[in-house]
């Protein structure tokens, strides 16, 4: 019995000691990146490389906002993930509407929106393109946004966590004389802050990254968003890596932030959600 503790304890160790080192080694490019954000670009190209900046310079973070369009694509970038929040709050509405509401033809439509998530975001984007353009929003940020609003899967978390839910719960709050949108806004939300931890990690990152539908739906740079100027950063100064590496960081680096610090409740969102 002994014996099998001490095994324990030693695998334990070696497996903890792995994952440490493993972790170092995928972190070093990263670090270097973040480093390499403040180097002049002469530095970035020394053989060997250096890991610290020798002559540590905010120079790349300065011209990326004065020359160019950075402040602008942040602007468009957060307005994106504002309004990500606001599609959250629908798709929790449906999830909840699915959940506990019973009207005919509820299975069928639930199913309808399930299937939509075996299509691939590239397939529909020309239908919704033409779409967009007859209702004159294409180069609009009401374009951009607007189709992200709703999307399958958040409303299937959402429905599969909200089953969970008691109804005699519901059912009291509106013997009490609680309205619809009270019940929702006072009652569900609060009990379904797990998931929605989870969905609005998700859709951060997804509003933060957001590349191709901007790119597909704008034609005037002002509305672009940071992963598309980094695109057109990479193209323009190809040979300046000290401000790619900081137009890279200042993408990248948010997102770290918001994962570290939340990504336990991914997991518990997802196990709540009935996930396994």
């Amino acid at each position: 019995m002994e014996s099998n503790t001490i095994n324990r304890k030693i695998e334990k160790t070696i497996v903890s000691i792995l994952l440490i080192v493993g972790g170092v080694l995928v972190s070093i490019p990263f670090f270097w990146m973040i480093m390499s954000s403040f180097k002049p670009n002469g530095e970035v190209l020394l053989f060997p490389p250096t890991l610290f900046p020798e002559n540590p310079t905010l120079e790349n973070y300065i011209n990326l906002f004065e020359r160019l369009n950075f402040g602008v694509y942040l602007k468009n970038t957060i307005i994106i993930v504002v309004m990500s929040f606001v599609g959250l709050l629908f798709n929790a509405m449906a999830g909840y509407g699915f959940a506990k509401y019973k009207f005919k033809g509820r299975e069928p439509v639930f199913y309808l929106v399930l299937a939509t998530m075996m299509i691939p975001a590239q397939v529909t984007m020309i239908p919704v393109y033409l779409i967009l353009n007859e209702m004159g929003l294409t180069n609009t940020m009401t374009g951009i946004v607007l189709p992200g609003l709703a999307a399958a899967f958040s409303i299937f978390l959402f429905r599969q966590f909200m089953t969970t839910i008691p109804t005699d719960l519901i059912e009291a709050a509106r013997l009490d004389g609680a309205g619809e949108f009270y019940i929702f806004f006072k009652l569900i939300i609060p009990i379904a802050k797990p998931i929605f931890a989870v969905q609005g990690i998700l859709t951060f990152i997804g509003a933060w990254n957001s590349f191709l539908w901007p790119l597909i739906i704008a034609n005037d740079e002002s509305l672009y968003t940071l992963s598309v100027g980094l695109s057109l950063l990479q193209g323009q100064y190809a040979s300046n890596y000290g401000l790619q590496m900081a137009g890279a960081a200042f993408m990248v680096v948010p997102i770290i932030i918001i994962f570290s610090f939340f990504q336990k409740y991914i997991v518990e969102g997802f196990t709540m959600s009935g996930l396994k």
